[in-house]
């Protein structure tokens, strides 16, 4: 049974928006805001960078300069039900998007978001998409898992501090609105996309304990009040996330773009808080020296800008022999000249009532994706230790189970509405 607590503003916030809609809309915006005004934009569409996934100097950034993803977050699938891609389709899509940059500021405060295609998508196309661009069908990445296949068209990643604008946002996308922030709507995706799914999120200091009463969330080991996710750690240290540089397509057609894998992810948090104790939890997450030194603090805070899991890497084959190895400690062994090759935006979710985490991540090519992967899943230290399991102390492994799995090409911005695998042709 969930347990009963009393519900904060930004639980409230969160609540609206899962569900969605006008009504969550309208019942979100006065208690969110007080009266404060979510900014319009600054800058014009075309001031803005060419790579939609240009988040990092909008967003604010905490005491160690890692950059803060934003709070809340709204990932639409879709399909496209349109007549060809047509021009004209595209000019109206792309007059959606203006809309939303223009009603309001890039970054946290306002709205940041992404759009992106699938290889189903590109499939409709008799020509190929050019050698520049790495985008296979989503696939099971490993033997345990057995994840549903993501094969809808298109992905709109929404995201802002205010739950407000990712909702005002995707009513002015379904057509819902005539002004949204004061800006008088243009275009939407009525006769070209419709939605098939709607998944939500959040991340934040604190955020995940105000949004735990759901099931599967033990009362005896609640998470963490300063945690920014369930699992009670912090992630996205800036040495441990590649650069936007790093992740962006760098030749082609469809240079300035970046790929995103998407995955959702069930954790057993009864198991992760009542199974382990906190000394366990630390060794699985980070690895075994950050146990043994005491090196985290709290939720992790304390560790800067880089978690140290990459002074692990090497010793991830005599760790597993011993009987445990750490879950970034194995993702750390697919570093590129000691650099990483993946940026994570992931956040937290309670769709469907339960824990989950929505793992997205840009880089650029879905093989960079597969190697952190292969690396994280360990089954190269199981096969040669016997000490641990394929799940069991092999990271976090047995706490996850992938419940769907799913590529996309995240097009610069100038190619963003639906683009055709050579857009230039």
């Amino acid at each position: 049974m969930a347990r009963s607590r009393g519900i904060s503003r930004r639980s409230f916030v969160r609540s609206a928006v899962a569900i969605g809609g006008a009504s969550a809309l309208a019942a979100c915006m006065g208690p969110e805001a007080g009266g404060a005004e979510i900014p319009q934009a600054t800058l014009e569409p075309d001031e803005l960078p060419t790579r939609q996934h240009a988040w990092n100097e909008f967003v604010p950034s905490d005491d160690h300069d890692n950059p803060r993803v934003p709070e809340h977050h709204v990932l639409l699938t879709l399909e496209y039900v349109g007549d060809g891609p047509t021009d004209e389709e595209r000019e109206g899509l792309e007059a959606a998007f203006r809309t939303l940059e223009r009603a309001f500021e890039r970054g946290s405060d306002g709205l940041s978001f992404t759009v992106g295609y699938s290889p189903s998508y590109f499939d409709r196309f008799e020509g190929e998409l050019p050698d520049s661009v790495d985008l296979p069908a989503p696939e099971a990445l490993a033997d345990i898992e057995n994840p549903d296949l993501d094969t809808d068209d298109a992905l709109i990643h929404l995201s802002s501090d205010y739950g407000t604008a990712v909702l005002w946002a995707e009513e002015a996308l379904k057509g819902e609105k005539e002004t949204v922030n004061g800006v008088d709507v243009e275009g939407d995706l009525e006769g070209v996309f419709e939605v098939t799914d709607r998944r939500t999120g959040f991340v934040g200091d604190g955020l995940p304990a105000e949004n735990q009463d759901v099931d599967g969330v033990p009362d005896s080991e609640p998470v963490p009040e300063e945690s920014p996710l369930f699992m009670g750690f912090k992630s996205g240290f800036k040495h441990n996330q590649a650069t936007e540089d790093r992740v962006t397509i760098e030749s082609g057609p469809f240079a300035g773009g970046t790929t995103t894998h998407l995955s959702k992810l069930h954790i057993d948090l009864r198991q992760w808080y009542e199974q382990d104790s906190r000394q366990q939890r630390v060794q699985k997450m980070f690895c075994p020296a950050h146990n043994e030194e005491d090196r985290v603090e709290g939720a992790g805070h304390n560790l800067g800008a880089s978690s140290g899991v990459e002074g692990c890497a090497h010793r991830a084959s005599e760790d597993a022999r011993r009987g445990v190895v750490g879950h970034g400690q194995k993702a750390a062994r697919a570093r590129e000249d000691g650099q990483p090759i993946i940026l994570r935006r992931d956040f937290n979710s309670t769709d469907g009532g339960e824990p989950g985490l929505h793992f997205l991540s840009h880089q650029r090519e879905i093989a960079d994706f597969v190697a952190v992967r292969e690396q994280m899943t360990g089954a190269d230290l199981a096969g040669e230790s016997g000490a641990i399991g394929r799940r069991t102390n092999n990271g976090i492994l047995q706490y996850l189970t992938v419940l769907c799995r799913g590529n996309y090409l995240v097009p610069p911005r100038d190619h963003r509405a639906l683009p055709r695998p050579d857009p230039k042709a």
